[in-house]
């Protein structure tokens, strides 16, 4: 049965929320400081009718269970400090996304698939730079495509030498794709994989095994089986030696998030989107706090997921991926705000008072993922700051994320114009995936315009500071400001969708690259290019046959 079906929305729906209790695909067990999280892919589980899920390959449904998993541990298990990825199929840790799936899938679904993937794969590095929390692949079996780009999110990479088990990246070669959740990148990037031993790899099929994998850096070790259970028990536990979770912290429960599916939008207790189906775009709106919010740690930790940092950033990211997958046609978000500013400075002095402590820590991650998670949307962003708004600290984040901030402007009525606060939070808490805070971006880490901006911590700006100081870009008058935000969004949906997502994201991440936003880049340019290719997805392309004894037909013009 369709997973959208299951969770009572409408068919051909898909929602990210889950628990363990409805895990087809993984197991999760807990022994002190080391998690061990299992895959064991149902093969009749897949998210969509069509095709089987054979040899632990993974669909979007997969990934999902993963990314929850993922964060079980970082807030219930406080105690964990290593993950174990493995397998439970004997002989197979993972053949990858499932090439019948792509094969049926539409190209949209195949891009944000991978783009997802992506995002779980650098949420798992990012914990591991950020929070303490590290990981190891134990290769027990064949690991090929997308497992072995699980692997390569991991810290240490251990695969079983038992003669027929190896690493290897083979979708040039049988699906004419690239290894699309950053395989190219890793090896080079991460792993320093020399580059003609790379080209290799990746244009064989059949892999690398044992010590000559060690050899080549794909893997940290590659113990005999006899040797195996151990040498993963012992890297775990080196690894779990120099994290600096709690071992005795009690978790905070993941309780479910509440959301409230309309036709034309979505409700939660902090976030909402409205869908305008005319003019194909939905404005979010996030609110502040609703209640004063706690300022020491007991307060927060008795708070727990209803803490507002928590709580509106787990419903924001719901959101996010809720309109990123579920309604492709929407191609201008608008970002508004509203509440009082005071309870959203609170919670940021919070959170930077107490950044050790691991709770506070994991949610400033949470915060973090889930604004990276809206920069690297293909959406236009336009942020309204009207009467009643509250960019403030954290949700002033919304407004430097923006393609454009508009802030009205009212100096004849200065106690209903809109203000924009500044936070310490704003100058690094939250980085995008180059590395920068939005707020380096946006001025180049030029250090005059951002001593402008940081002298004005903690005070409200109007429209014309704002505009002064470089952190909107227009201001317009009550008179005109209907018009012109109508304009600026006629003109967007006017405007080929295609052009305006490889233009956002050149703008959005320009200067400093990281692995990250290679991976991402080249998700958007080169593996989405190739996914429209009839080398790829033709009726004889290599997607399309693969799997039906016919050979791909190539168009073998060089583009």
């Amino acid at each position: 049965m369709d997973a959208a079906v299951m969770a009572g929305q409408a068919p051909g729906k898909v929602d990210y929320r889950t628990e363990p209790a409805q895990y087809r695909h993984w197991k999760l067990s807990f022994d002190g400081p080391i998690a061990t999280l299992s895959m064991d892919v149902a093969e009749d589980g897949g998210l969509r009718p069509g095709y089987k899920l054979k040899l632990n390959s993974y669909d979007l449904g997969v990934d999902i269970e993963l990314h929850d998993a993922l964060n079980r541990i970082r807030f219930e298990h406080p105690e964990v400090r290593t993950v174990v990825i493995t397998s439970l199929k004997e002989r197979i840790f993972c053949s990858g996304a499932n090439i019948f799936m792509l094969g049926l899938s539409s190209h949209a679904w195949k891009v944000n698939f991978c783009k997802f993937t992506n995002e779980t794969r650098n949420g798992i590095e990012d914990s591991s730079r950020h929070s303490g929390l590290k990981f190891l692949a134990a290769i027990n079996g064949a690991c090929a495509g997308g497992g072995y780009e699980l692997a390569l999110a991991c810290d240490d990479i251990v695969l079983i030498d038992d003669k027929s088990s190896a690493v290897s990246l083979p979708e040039v070669p049988l699906l004419g794709v690239l290894p699309g959740t950053g395989g190219l990148t890793r090896l080079t990037d991460k792993r320093r994989v020399r580059h003609d031993l790379a080209d290799v790899f990746c244009t064989t099929s059949e892999g690398v095994r044992g010590q000559r994998a060690v050899e080549w850096r794909l893997v940290d070790c590659a113990p005999k089986p006899s040797q195996f259970a151990q040498v993963v028990r012992e890297r775990a536990q080196r690894l779990a030696e120099g994290s600096d979770r709690p071992a005795d912290a009690k978790g905070v429960e993941l309780v479910p998030i509440a959301r409230t599916e309309e036709p034309d939008g979505l409700r939660y207790r902090y976030v909402e989107v409205r869908i305008d189906r005319a003019s194909r775009s939905a404005v979010f709106t996030v609110a502040a706090p609703d209640a004063e919010q706690p300022a020491d740690v007991d307060g927060i930790l008795a708070a727990g997921a209803n803490w507002w940092p928590m709580a509106m950033a787990r419903e924001l990211d719901d959101a996010i991926l809720h309109m990123r997958t579920n309604e492709l046609d929407i191609g201008t978000w608008i970002l508004k705000t509203r509440g009082d500013a005071a309870k959203v400075l609170v919670c940021d002095e919070a959170l930077q008072r107490h950044a050790g402590h691991w709770f506070v820590r994991e949610v400033g991650g949470l915060l973090r993922r889930t604004l990276a998670r809206l920069d690297v949307s293909s959406r236009s962003l336009f942020a309204l700051a009207e009467s009643g708004s509250c960019f403030a600290g954290t949700l002033a984040e919304l407004a430097f994320a923006a393609d454009r901030t508009y802030m009205l402007a009212l100096p004849d009525a200065p106690e209903q114009a809109p203000a924009l606060t500044l936070s310490e939070c704003n100058f690094g808490a939250y980085p995008m995936v180059n590395g920068q805070s939005r707020l380096a971006r946006r001025f180049y880490e030029e250090p005059e315009p951002l001593a402008a901006v940081r002298s004005q911590i903690g005070k409200p700006l109007d429209a014309q500071a704002a505009l002064g100081l470089g952190l909107i870009t227009a201001a317009p008058d009550d008179i005109d400001w209907d018009d012109e935000i109508r304009l600026a969004i006629e003109e967007r949906a006017a405007m080929s969708p295609d052009a305006l997502t490889g233009l956002e994201a050149n703008l959005r991440f320009a200067g400093k690259e990281t692995m990250e936003t290679r991976i991402f880049g080249r998700l958007s340019a080169w593996q989405n290019w190739i996914f429209n290719r009839p080398n790829a997805v033709g009726e004889k392309g290599a997607l399309k046959v693969y799997g039906k004894g016919e050979k791909a037909a190539f168009d073998l013009n060089r583009v």
